[in-house]
């Protein structure tokens, strides 16, 4: 992760909250419906997709579920997670294994998607306590 100085930062809000609000109107969510889905207030979702507030990982991780996209794709636009470069795409190697079933498939995808908000959400505390001064 790369550090960003003040405007960057508000450019990279402003960018996240256009790409939220494009997401939602593609899934033909309203703010209101989405905000209901994602267990956050109104007001704080506008704020989000104007650019104006700067979401925690859990409230990306929330959006997210709500938009039905990964949590990874938000915490990139956040800039909380680096882009994967031209590695592995372990979710396509899965969905790919002819080994299991489509049930299993999605139980695994779902495992894993777990697994990589839960460490986003750890390094996005670590981040936002370094921030803040606090030793991690």
């Amino acid at each position: 992760m790369s550090a960003v100085g003040p405007a960057g930062a508000a450019s990279r809000r402003h960018d996240l909250g256009a790409f939220i609000r494009d997401q939602r109107r593609t899934a033909r969510l309203s703010l209101r419906k989405l905000s209901e889905l994602a267990g956050i207030s109104n007001p704080y979702l506008s704020q989000i997709e104007r650019g104006l507030r700067k979401p925690s990982a859990e409230i990306l991780q929330a959006i997210a579920k709500g938009l039905r996209i990964s949590a990874e794709t938000l915490y990139v636009r956040a800039g909380i997670l680096d882009e994967r470069g031209e590695g592995p795409d372990l979710v396509t190697e899965i969905l790919g294994d002819h080994t299991v079933t489509e049930r299993q498939k999605q139980a695994l995808v779902e495992i894993y998607r777990s697994f990589q908000a839960e460490t986003a959400a750890e390094r996005a505390r670590e981040v936002a306590a370094s921030e803040r001064g606090v030793p991690g």
